[in-house]
């Protein structure tokens, strides 16, 4: 457990106050009481693993730039697109893949060991729940360390595409200038112009992260198969999630729908507020450590 010894990195995580012994004996009642817990994690749970998110006051990517992640219809129509996004890719990537799970993290794999926890379901695409060793979950929008050909289908690791990139770019440099939540990084467009982007080895087709990037959908096959694991719970906990995307609340209006109690573990306001049973407001890292 020599990660939940290290200490977090709070840079991308907002001001809050120590958890209060009120919340921690909620949680703790909450937890007991639950035999099948779903549990559904955003990007505030990676934030104290150093990878920043997209809302949060003040230290979210929209907060600190007029950045904004790349659309699914223009990385799937334009060959800039995607060389802009595979340079900038390609430079965070070392970085990126070298995050490592927080106690958040780990404490939702042991409790998942112990037969406490039913099914986790993730929001956040950085791997790390699977770093950590949770088996009984779903990657609701995929993970980066995947690539796949749009064309057939293909898959290879991120990290072999990293070989590929060095392979066709042996003298192209970049110098980064601060990460994002999904793993690239902020390049002009002068240094993106001579990177080469390769094809799938296979077809000649177009590469892709096996991610949903905004604009694009959830297959109804893996939205079917979380719904099932939802419908087998008797409680649900949202850690480190605003809930503003639409293919994660739906699971809460599920939850409500079905009346399994809800609490939530996030820092500021979730679209999920007003319909909760519970709403804690510290660190994920912090908080789900003191519950037994």
């Amino acid at each position: 457990h020599s990660v939940s010894r290290a200490s977090p990195n709070l840079a991308f995580v907002p001001a809050c106050l120590p958890p209060d012994p009120v919340d921690v004996e909620e949680l703790q009642r909450f937890v007991s009481n639950s035999k099948r817990l779903f549990v559904m994690t955003g990007a505030g749970i990676s934030t104290e693993s150093g990878i920043p998110d997209y809302r949060s006051e003040g230290v979210g990517l929209y907060a600190r730039t007029d950045r904004r992640p790349i659309q699914h219809a223009e990385f799937v129509r334009s060959a800039s697109a995607r060389q802009r996004y595979w340079a900038r890719n390609f430079v965070g990537w070392p970085q990126f893949s070298s995050h490592q799970p927080n106690r958040a993290h780990l404490i939702l794999r042991d409790w998942e060991k112990l037969g406490k926890l039913h099914w986790l379901v993730t929001q956040n695409v950085d791997a790390l729940h699977a770093k950590a060793g949770s088996q009984r979950m779903t990657e609701l929008h995929g993970c980066t360390h995947r690539v796949f050909c749009l064309g057939c289908g293909d898959q290879i690791l991120r990290s072999e595409l990293q070989d590929h990139f060095e392979a066709l770019n042996p003298t192209w440099k970049a110098e980064a200038f601060g990460v994002a939540p999904d793993g690239d990084v902020f390049l002009t467009d002068e240094q993106v112009c001579d990177f080469q982007v390769p094809a799938c080895r296979k077809c000649g087709g177009i590469l892709k992260p096996d991610v949903t990037f905004f604009g694009d959908t959830v297959s109804r096959e893996k939205v079917d198969f979380v719904h099932q694991r939802l419908a087998e719970s008797d409680s649900m906990l949202v850690a480190g999630s605003s809930m503003q995307v639409y293919s994660g609340y739906r699971f809460a209006l599920a939850a409500q729908e079905k009346q399994l109690p809800i609490a939530i573990l996030n820092i500021g306001p979730t679209r999920l507020d007003h319909f909760a049973s519970l709403k804690l407001n510290s660190r994920c890292g912090e908080l789900l450590p003191l519950i037994v």
